[in-house]
């Protein structure tokens, strides 16, 4: 046991940090895909398709 640098509990304490940091990064990246599926969800029909057609549009005077 005296071979390792630092003690066993505080390697553990390390490995809890990383563990939690990991979930609190999981946990943001969830509420931040979460907020984009709401604001995609609140177009209607209509609206996706004339932003389709303007963004083809677009596309078309570029290839041109």
């Amino acid at each position: 046991m005296e071979d390792y640098p630092m003690p066993k509990r505080q390697r553990m304490r390390w490995w809890k940090l990383l563990g939690l940091a990991g979930l609190a990064g999981v946990a943001a990246t969830g509420v931040v895909v979460a907020r984009a599926e709401r604001r995609r969800r609140a177009y209607t029909p209509e609206e996706i398709r004339d932003r389709l057609r303007e963004r083809h549009a677009k596309a078309g005077d570029r290839s041109s």
